[in-house]
């Protein structure tokens, strides 16, 4: 039997026994196009920060950066070579700072892929589209730019930097758990002041704990803000008491999260804990009404009167989950479910016969919780690769910036006055 075979019988039963002891087995672990995000932005790094706001005065200023989210059940479909993202990320607008993309059943949801390691090769498929897609556009907007500053400096006889990846994305941080996966892109100026990444894998699927089902949560700071992106596939199903069931798995995810305080100081572990925090996924909700009347209010377009009796809706309305939380209005169609590669939702084809009745829904939502965001579109988009269809919102997203100053006074005691006048020559005058 060759070697090969034999390690991996040894790991599936490891792999299963971590997964239903609810072990993190590698669930710490993430994939970057930076070799080591860690070492770049070691601990030690942000205890001199810490040391220098006691030691200076120090004010913080406020900036704003805007944030793409989406959130794609893609239907266990494998994308092809030639795929094209283009409309999905807005590269037209291409204004944006950081991408956040999560995606739920990049793999079919069968006991292999579910019990069984994770096939890599799927997400750095996704990754790869991505990047060409995201540095495509950023490439072409850096040639023409560039070509306009030769044409000036060649007029001014001034010199460039000749540095083309300012504005290039890189990905910080990708995490995949069975079917669910998010992945993290930020723009090159910032990674400078990136720190602290950290991912936390919470299954809830098969007997409470596999990864069908659950939640991909990653957090970073920027600056001073901390961040908390959360990647969500929750239990499905259209009865009555499937919502309890994605109430319950909502709770499990807020409840089990955690994140590592850090060596000599504390950071946020929780969820809520964090400054800035977006929830997205297929969160499984739908509208509590007989699916002919659905169907006939959907072709009407009558999104008010669906939207009454939209089970995500009506939990948030009652207190039972996500008190003080927020969602955008939604104004759009509902986003599952669709025949592939059609217009049309399922079960709306006069003569056919569907094995399960799937009235339409709006499943992909997108949430966010705490101050210091606001929502600044909330839409779909049209692709029909899957039975889904991708939801998308950006964000300006406030982060605190510190500025250190020393006093007045420590200025003029300090060899700091010596170097300004060596460098500046002063002609003093009488009076």
């Amino acid at each position: 039997m060759p070697s090969k075979q034999r390690s991996g019988e040894v790991m599936w039963p490891r792999l299963v026994a971590s997964k239903l002891l609810r072990r993190p087995f590698g669930s710490s672990r993430f994939v970057a196009d930076l070799p080591n995000i860690q070492t770049l932005f070691p601990l030690h790094s942000f205890d001199d920060q810490i040391l220098s706001e006691r030691s200076l005065s120090s004010h913080r200023d406020t900036v704003k950066y805007k944030i793409f989210v989406s959130t794609w059940n893609v239907g266990g479909v494998t994308p092809s070579d030639d795929l094209c993202l283009d409309d999905w990320l807005d590269i037209q607008n291409h204004s944006y700072d950081i991408y956040v993309l999560g995606f739920q059943e990049i793999v079919p949801l069968r006991a292999k892929n579910v019990l069984g390691p994770e096939k890599s090769c799927i997400s750095n498929k996704w990754n790869s589209l991505i990047r060409d897609t995201l540095n495509k556009s950023t490439a072409n907007k850096v040639s023409n730019e560039g070509s306009k500053l030769k044409e000036q400096e060649e007029r001014s006889g001034a010199t460039s930097r000749g540095d083309n990846s300012a504005g290039e994305f890189r990905c910080i941080m990708s995490k995949q758990m069975v079917g669910i996966m998010i992945t993290i892109w930020i723009r090159c100026e910032l990674l400078q002041f990136i720190h602290q990444p950290s991912v936390s894998c919470i299954g809830c699927g098969v007997m409470g704990c596999l990864g069908n089902k659950g939640a991909i949560s990653v957090r970073f700071f920027v600056h001073k803000t901390s961040f908390c992106f959360v990647c969500c596939h929750l239990a499905s199903g259209g009865k009555a008491a499937d919502v309890h069931l994605r109430n319950t798995d909502i709770i499990d995810i807020l409840t089990r999260t955690s994140f590592p305080r850090g060596t000599s100081f504390d950071l946020p572990r929780k969820i809520l804990d964090h400054d800035r925090v977006i929830l997205l996924g297929d969160l499984n909700y739908r509208i509590s009404l007989q699916e002919g009347e659905t169907k006939s209010l959907v072709e009407q377009k009558r999104w008010s009167n669906l939207l009454e009796k939209d089970q995500l809706r009506m939990e948030f309305t009652q207190g039972h989950i996500f008190q003080g939380w927020n969602e955008g209005l939604i104004t759009f169609s509902p986003t599952y479910k669709y025949y592939p590669n059609t217009d049309m939702y399922y079960g709306c084809t006069p003569g056919t016969k569907c094995e399960k009745k799937r009235a339409p829904a709006w499943c992909d939502r997108i949430l966010w919780y705490g101050r210091g965001l606001k929502q600044i579109r909330y839409d779909r988009c049209e692709s029909r690769l899957s039975d889904h269809r991708p939801v998308r919102a950006a964000f300006t997203a406030e982060v605190d910036v510190l500025r250190h100053s020393c006093s007045l006074g420590g200025f003029l005691m300090s060899d700091r006055l010596d170097e300004y006048l060596e460098k500046y020559s002063f002609e003093f005058k009488d009076n």
